[in-house]
């Protein structure tokens, strides 16, 4: 591990503050903020400024939360993020997805078209940082303007997210 969570005696009010956008104040703390928080409480102003925003994509987003899971696990699976990938497969059940559902999009096959589509934009966003055309339509038949700017938003903020929990060797807890 790069990284490794931020020792319990390094903690202060800072550190603890940083992690208000996200986390209730009782679990503010080494053990209740869990790897990825412990890890990213590093560098205070930078967790605290980017979880507004993260906090933003995954509570109050237009995008509906079955999208934005979809969404999310492709790029996990695309990244190779174990973290994101083992959060978001608990998430994504929440929203109905099943084992089937999680196998296809980890092999980039759903059954309906949409979620094809979605499983497309993530594709196209991470090869090329563009969607095409095609795809841009058909997201445009079942998504508003808003929830599209927020699914490229998603999709981007997901990736730098992997790209840090990859680069600093965060894993999901059962592999500790």
């Amino acid at each position: 591990m790069r990284l490794p969570p931020l020792p319990a005696a390094h903690w202060d009010d800072r550190t603890r503050d940083a992690l208000r956008p996200l986390l209730p104040r009782a679990r503010r703390n080494p053990e209740g903020a869990g790897p990825a928080m412990s890890t990213l409480v590093r560098h205070p102003d930078l967790t605290e400024a980017f979880l507004g925003f993260s906090v933003y994509l995954l509570f109050r987003s237009s995008l509906p939360p079955r999208v934005r899971e979809l969404a999310i696990l492709r790029v996990a699976h695309r990244t190779n993020c174990a973290y994101e990938w083992t959060h978001h497969v608990g998430f994504a059940a929440t929203q109905g997805f099943t084992e089937d559902d999680i196998a296809a999009i980890r092999n980039g096959t759903p059954a309906d078209e949409f979620d094809r589509t979605v499983v497309t934009a993530v594709d196209e966003l991470l090869e090329k940082s563009d969607l095409s055309d095609p795809t841009w339509a058909i997201l445009s038949e079942h998504l508003t303007e808003q929830q599209r700017m927020d699914l490229v938003f998603t999709i981007g903020g997901y990736n730098l997210l992997a790209m840090a929990f990859n680069t600093f060797g965060v894993t999901p807890e059962h592999e500790r």
